[in-house]
This record gives structure tokens, sequence and C-alpha cells, in this order.
């Protein structure tokens, strides 16, 4: 089998199709969740705690002051911008709880799984033995015929 031929039945078994769409819309689905934290939801946040613009809050490494982010980042100061990382934060956390609610709502779709059968066990010394067995492993005892 050559190699295209191999990766051709590998690229259409129906796991790296459902693998690159869950890809593909997960990436179209983080920007959504950036853009609703950016543009949504840290602007009345930020008006609330006293017009706070979280994308310029920064710590300047170098001691000087800076009016803006964009100014220190220009004059190639090094910063902290821990405003960008609590956006990221947030992005993450809404990322996450929408992930988490979309997985318990599938679980609850998909039907439940039988529970396993009790394993087998020898009645003279109690241990697990094999569904064919005819003699247990551990004692040696005789068993009876498997059911």
């Amino acid at each position: 089998m050559s190699f295209f031929d191999e990766f051709k039945k590998f690229a259409v078994r129906g796991n790296v199709i459902d693998l690159a769409v869950g890809v593909i819309i997960g990436g179209a689905f983080g920007k959504i969740v950036s853009s609703l934290v950016s543009n949504v939801i840290m602007p009345p946040l930020g008006m609330l705690m006293g017009k706070v613009d979280f994308t310029n809050l920064f710590i300047s490494l170098n001691g000087q002051n800076y009016p803006t982010l964009k100014a220190a980042q220009d004059a190639g100061a090094p910063v902290i911008a821990y405003g960008a990382f609590l956006n990221t934060v947030l992005d993450f956390a809404i990322l996450a709880f929408v992930v988490f609610v979309m997985i318990t709502q599938i679980n609850k779709l998909m039907p439940a799984k039988p529970p396993a059968p009790d394993p087998r066990k020898c009645p003279f010394c109690k241990s697990v033995i094999a569904d064919d067995a005819t003699r247990c492993p551990h004692c040696t005892s005789q068993l009876e015929e498997a059911k």
C-alpha cells in the first residue's frame, strides 16, 4: 500500500473528519468569545470600575510613565500587559463554561451505557475468575460449569 493510499484511508475515517470540523468550528467560536469579552463584557465592566480600559492596564518595567500601552510599546519599553491577560483569562473562562454546558447537554442526549455485569467469583476464595474457568487459578477449587 502506498503512502498516499494509506494517508487517504486515514484522512477519510470518520474520527479525523470530525476532529477537523471540531477544530475549525472551535477556532471560529473562540473568535466569537474573544469579541464578546473585549467588545461587550469588558467595556461596561470598565465603566463600573471607574472608566477603566482593561486593554490599557500595564506596568512599565523601565520605571518611566507612559499614557497608554501603545505608547510604551512604541517606545520599546518592557511592559507587563496585565489588562490583556485579564481579557484572555475571561475569554478562557467563558469558553470553558460554554464547552462544559455543551458537553453536559450532549451527554444527557446520549443513551446511557448499561452497567457492566458483575465479574464471576470463586465461591470458595472469592477471587475474580474467568467466565469460562472450570478450576479457580487462586485456590484450585473445582468450579461449577459456567452459565
